[in-house]
């Protein structure tokens, strides 16, 4: 895994942050949040045109890891990327999710790690109807531009936590004793 895009529902607590986090960490691998590259500190999105033009650059890397959404440009990270880890989690997990970023942060906005906490209605049905409506299109998505990648797909942030684990231990080159992959 040199060039891993971590996708999942945009915004929604699926964990795809944290995974990001960890993984770049433990591997030691150039981590951008798409959501830093998008907005602005006044939320203002970047156009479309430059957006991907960031995208294309960072893709030219030997290694990266690449945490967000945005399918317009996705085809973009998947021509270049080695791994894809798909966040698939319920709908009522990530608004768990939410829940627990906004207690954490205490309801403010943490851009660093490309935490973004605005809760709208808007936001919580695009959540509620994201495996109805945008999980379609991802897989389209995969499907097209990605045949290549070794895709990951966790259904629970538990799986998710495993991959970290395992990945942990295999570069600390501790035995794996059975566990889980």
């Amino acid at each position: 895994m040199d060039r891993i895009a971590i996708i999942g529902c945009g915004g929604s607590g699926s964990g795809k942050s944290t995974v990001a986090r960890e993984l770049a960490r433990i591997l030691d691998i150039p981590l951008t949040h798409l959501d830093t590259l998008y907005y602005d500190e006044h939320w203002t999105p970047l156009p479309t045109a430059e957006f991907a033009a960031q995208q294309e650059k960072l893709v030219t890397r030997d290694r990266w890891i690449i945490e967000g959404n945005y399918a317009p440009t996705l085809p973009i990270r998947l021509a270049a990327a080695d791994t894809v880890i798909f966040l698939d989690l319920p709908a009522a997990a990530c608004l768990r999710g939410i829940l627990q970023r906004r207690w954490r942060y205490r309801g403010g906005q943490h851009r660093a790690d490309g935490v973004y906490d605005r809760i709208t209605w808007n936001f919580l049905r695009y959540i509620l109807g994201y495996r109805r409506t945008m999980r379609p299109r991802i897989r389209r998505l995969l499907h097209d531009h990605g045949p290549h990648v070794r895709l990951i797909t966790f259904t629970s942030r538990r799986h998710a936590n495993r991959l970290i684990d395992h990945t942990r231990r295999a570069t600390s080159r501790e035995p794996d004793r059975g566990r889980p992959r």
